[in-house]
C-alpha cells in the first residue's frame, strides 16, 4: 500500500537520508570529542604537575637578582681562594643605561619583552617552529629575557638540571618577577647580571674590559657586540674569535632593523666596522684581588675543567669546595718556581706536577708550569704527549709480572742482547753493557731496560694492559711491547696509579673538587669509591724494590730521599733520536721524571721543555736529577706533620734471605718463573764487569715517530724516524734504550694540551727508549 502511496515514499526517503548522514559523521564527531577529552585530560594533568612544582620552587629575592654571580672556589679548609667574574663589577642603573643599548638587548634576547608577563606562549610557539625549520626568527630559545634572569639568579646551569621541572619553576618566578618589578628594573638586573667572558659580569664592566670606556660612550656597533654577547661570551669573544663576534654582532643589527630601533642604512655603516675597532689592548677591570692567585693558577684551571666535566657553567653563582692543601701548593709552587737550592738552567725550564692523597684520590697540589701563567695555556700536570720513561716500568712490566705471573722479587731476568720479536730492532741501556741474569730487584732499582722489556714478553701486552686499565689508563691504541719502557701518561695519572702501590693496591680516580652548591642550596657531594687494581702482595712487592731506588748505592733515585722517611720511587728520561744527538751535548735527554710515594702521598714530576728540538732545550746529565730534587724538597715538606710508617707485611707475602738480602714471594710460589722471553744469540756481549765482546752494538733500523705534534720544519729530526742512543742519570744507573721513537711534541704555553685526566692516549707503541 505504502509502495502506491508518493507521499509516504518520499518521508521514507527522507528518515534515510537522515540515518544516512547520521552514521557518516557518526565516526568523524566520536573521534573529535575523545580528542577533545584527551587535550583537556592533557591539560589538568600538566596544569596539576605545573602548579606541584610550581609550589616547591624556590625563594627569589632582589639579593639574588642583583648579585654579582660569580663563583666561589674553597681549598679544603674551607678559606676562599678565588672569586671568578667578581673583580670590580660596576653596577650600572637604569637610567644610566643607555636607550641604545636596551633596544639592542631586547630586540635579540626577547623582541615581545614588554607585551608579555614572564612567559611568552606566542615566543614559545615562535622558536618550536624555528627550529623545526631551521628559520632564524632572532630568537635565543622559547625563554624570555625574564626567564633568562630568574635562570642565571637561582638556579644550577648544570645540564643534568635541565629538566621539565626546572623549566616549570623558571616560568612561575618570572611570572611572580614580572608581578613584583616594573620592565626596566627587570631589564636593568639582567643588563649588571649577565656573564660578558674573559670573567668580567655586567654590560658596564664589559664596556670598561673591552673598549675602556663606559656605556654612556658606546657607539652603535660596540653596544650590538655587547648585545649579543652573553649567548656565548667564549665564542663571541672579540679578541679571540673576531668572526665568529661579528657575525653575532650582525645579528643583533638585524634584529634592530626588525623591530625598527635603527635603519637598515645604520646598520650597514655599524656592519662596515671592524668588530676589533678600538678594543682596548689593557684592561683595568681584569685584574684580581686573590693573593693566592699566582700559586692556585694550574689547580683552578683543571678545578674549572672538572666542574664543566660535570656539566656546571663557571659563571653560575656556584661555591665549589675543592680538595686543595693550600700549604703544600704553595711549596710546590715555591720549589718549582724559586728554590735556590735547585739550579734551574733557565726560566724555560718546565714543570709539571702532582700530588694525591693516596687513600682517596683526592688531588691536593698541582703544578702546571714554572715562570709562566698557566690559565690560558698548557696545564704541564695533565699533559699526555710526552713520554714516562722508565716510569712505566713498575705499572707496566713488573707490576703485572707480580700479579699475573707470581714473580718473587727474586726472579732471575736476564740482561742479554735483545731484538724485539719479528723485527731487528735492539734495545740498549745507558751503559751499552749487559750483565747477565740478574734479580728482578737488582733490575729495577738500577731500572735496566732489557730485563724490563723480557718481562713485559712473558706477561704479555694485553694482560699489562689490563693491568693499567685497572689503574684508571686507556688509550686509543693497542699498547705495544715497546710502551714497557714508556707510557704517553700525565703526571696526574703517573702519582695516581702509583697510589695504589701506596695504599695496598686500591685505586682511586683522581679528583679536584668535592662539593658543589648551587645559586638554590641544593648541594653535590663527590668522592671516588676506590676499586681493587692489584692484590696486596703486588703493591707491598713492587713497593719494597722502589725503596731501593732512592737507598741503594746503585739506585737510579738516589737525590730524591728524604732522609728518615718510608717511601719508594722511580725515575725516568726519555732519549733524543740519533739524527739528532749531533745537535746536542753528549748524555742529554728530552725529559726527566721522579714519581715516588708514602703512605700518605704520591708525587709524580715532569721536567724538561715544551720545544724540546730548539736550540738550547735539552736537559743535561746533572740536570736530570731536578725532577728528584723537587720530590725531595716537597714531600720532605708535606710529610712533616704526618704519620711515618712503613708497609707491613701482607699475610700472604713469604720472606726469604737470598745471599743475604731479604726478598719475598706469594705464598706457594717460592720458585722462579721460566723466562719465555725472545732468546737472541750472538756471538758476545760486553758484561757489567767490562769484558769484551765481539758485537756489544748493533744498530738499529729506524721507525716512525708518534707525537702529537711536531717543531717547525727545518727541525727535521723532529718528525722523522730516529734511533735511541744510551745515556746516563746524572751517574745514577738509570738505564736509556733504543728502539722505539721520540715524540716531538710541541707544548708551549700558548698551545692546547693533550689532555692527561685519565683520558684515552694514543701511544701506538712508538714509545721514547727511557730510563
Amino acid at each position: 500500500m505504502s509502495q502506491n502511496n508518493p507521499r509516504n515514499s518520499r518521508a521514507e526517503v527522507r528518515r534515510g537520508r537522515q540515518f544516512s548522514n547520521t552514521h557518516k559523521k557518526g565516526p568523524y564527531r566520536r573521534i573529535l570529542k575523545w580528542a577533545l577529552i584527551l587535550v583537556g585530560v592533557l591539560f589538568l594533568f600538566g596544569a596539576g604537575l605545573f602548579t606541584y612544582y610550581a609550589s616547591s620552587a624556590p625563594r627569589i629575592t632582589r639579593s639574588a637578582l642583583t648579585s654579582d654571580n660569580s663563583t666561589k672556589f674553597y681549598d679544603a679548609n674551607g678559606a676562599v681562594i678565588s672569586r671568578l667574574g667578581s673583580q670590580n663589577r660596576d653596577y650600572v642603573k637604569s637610567k644610566n643605561i643607555p636607550k641604545t643599548l636596551k633596544e639592542a638587548v631586547v630586540s635579540i634576547e626577547d623582541r615581545r619583552f614588554y607585551k608579555h608577563h614572564g612567559v611568552d606562549p606566542i615566543r614559545i610557539a615562535g622558536a618550536a617552529i624555528s627550529n623545526l625549520t631551521g628559520s632564524s626568527l632572532g630568537l635565543q630559545g622559547g625563554s624570555t629575557l625574564t626567564q633568562q634572569l630568574v635562570k642565571l639568579s637561582v638556579f644550577s646551569t648544570a645540564a643534568s638540571d635541565r629538566t621539565f621541572k626546572r623549566k616549570a619553576q623558571e616560568a612561575w618566578l618570572a611570572i611572580k618577577v614580572e608581578n613584583r618589578y616594573s620592565k626596566s628594573q627587570i631589564l636593568e638586573f639582567y643588563i649588571n647580571k649577565v656573564y660578558m667572558g674573559n670573567g668580567v659580569y655586567g654590560m658596564q664592566t664589559a664596556a670598561e674590559y673591552y673598549y675602556n670606556k663606559t656605556l654612556d660612550h658606546l657607539t652603535l656597533p660596540e653596544f650590538a657586540l655587547l648585545a649579543g654577547m652573553p649567548q656565548s661570551p667564549t665564542l663571541y669573544n672579540p679578541y679571540k674569535y673576531p668572526q665568529y663576534a661579528s657575525k653575532r654582532r650582525n645579528e643583533v643589527l638585524d634584529a634592530m632593523v626588525k623591530t625598527k630601533d635603527i635603519t637598515e642604512s645604520q646598520a650597514q655603516a655599524a656592519k662596515s666596522t671592524s668588530v676589533k675597532a678600538h678594543l682596548s689592548a689593557t684592561h683595568a677591570k681584569a685584574r684580581t684581588s686573590e693573593k693566592t692567585s699566582k700559586y692556585i693558577d694550574s689547580y683552578l684551571k683543571q678545578a674549572i675543567e672538572e666542574l664543566e666535566d660535570k656539566g656546571y657553567k663557571p659563571n653560575s653563582g656556584l661555591k665549589v669546595y675543592t680538595n686543595l692543601d693550600m700549604n703544600a701548593q704553595k711549596k710546590l709552587y715555591q720549589v718549582s718556581n724559586n728554590d735556590p737550592t735547585i739550579a734551574y738552567p733557565n726560566n724555560r725550564f718546565q714543570v709539571g706536577a702532582t700530588v694525591v692523597n693516596v687513600n682517596n684520590g683526592k688531588v691536593v697540589a698541582m703544578q702546571g708550569g714554572r715562570k709562566t701563567k698557566v690559565a690560558f695555556g698548557l696545564n704541564r700536570a695533565v699533559q699526555t704527549g710526552r713520554s714516562s720513561g722508565s716510569t712505566a716500568k713498575p705499572i707496566m712490566d713488573y707490576g703485572p709480572a707480580i700479579q699475573y705471573l707470581k714473580y718473587p722479587t727474586y726472579q732471575p731476568v736476564k740482561d742479554t742482547p735483545y731484538v724485539y720479536p719479528g723485527t731487528d730492532k735492539s734495545v740498549y741501556d745507558f751503559d751499552n753493557k749487559y750483565q747477565g741474569t740478574i734479580t728482578m730487584r737488582k733490575a729495577l732499582v738500577e731500572s735496566r731496560n732489557i730485563p724490563a722489556i723480557r718481562t713485559l714478553e712473558n706477561v704479555g701486552v694485553p694482560k699489562a694492559t689490563t693491568f693499567l686499565k685497572n689503574l684508571g689508563m686507556s688509550f686509543s691504541k693497542p699498547l705495544e711491547i715497546q710502551n714497557g719502557i714508556g707510557l704517553y701518561i700525565s703526571s696526574e695519572q703517573l702519582a695516581a696509579s702509583y697510589a695504589a702501590f701506596a695504599n695496598g693496591g686500591t685505586y682511586y680516580k683522581p679528583y679536584l673538587i668535592n662539593k658543589i652548591v648551587q645559586v638554590n642550596g641544593v648541594s653535590h657531594k663527590y668522592r671516588q669509591a676506590g676499586k681493587r687494581a692489584m692484590s696486596p702482595a703486588t703493591a707491598f712487592m713492587i713497593t719494597n724494590m722502589l725503596k731501593g731506588v732512592m737507598t741503594d748505592s746503585a739506585g737510579s733515585g738516589t737525590a730524591a730521599k728524604v732522609s728518615g722517611l718510608y717511601e719508594a720511587g722511580k725515575t725516568g728520561t726519555t732519549q733524543y733520536p740519533d739524527d739528532y744527538l749531533n745537535k746536542v751535548p753528549a748524555m742529554s735527554t728530552m725529559d726527566s721524571w721522579f714519581s715516588g710515594y708514602t703512605k700518605n702521598y704520591s708525587l709524580a714530576i715532569w721536567t724538561g721543555y715544551d720545544h724540546q728540538f730548539k736550540a738550547n732545550s735539552y736537559v743535561t746529565s746533572a740536570q736530570t736529577s731536578i725532577a728528584q730534587q723537587i720530590y725531595k724538597n716537597v714531600m720532605g715538606y708535606i710529610s712533616e706533620d704526618k704519620p711515618n710508617s712503613d708497609w707491613a707485611q701482607p699475610s700472604d707475602v713469604v720472606a726469604t734471605n737470598r745471599g743475604g738480602t731479604t726478598e719475598y714471594y706469594v705464598a706457594g710460589y717460592p720458585g722462579t718463573v721460566t723466562d719465555n722471553s725472545s732468546n737472541q744469540t750472538t756471538s758476545g756481549y760486553t758484561t757489567e764487569s767490562g769484558a769484551s765482546s765481539s758485537s756489544t752494538v748493533v744498530t738499529q733500523p729506524r721507525e716512525n715517530e708518534s707525537s702529537s705534534s711536531t717543531e717547525s720544519s727545518n727541525e727535521s729530526s723532529a718528525s722523522t724516524p730516529s734511533e735511541q742512543r744510551p745515556s746516563g742519570d746524572g751517574g745514577n744507573g738509570d738505564s736509556s734504550s733504543s728502539s722505539a721513537s721520540s715524540s716531538s711534541t710541541d707544548n708551549s704555553g700558548t698551545t692546547p694540551d693533550n689532555g692527561g685526566n685519565n683520558n684515552a692516549n694514543d701511544n701506538n707503541g712508538n714509545t721514547n727508549e727511557t730510563q
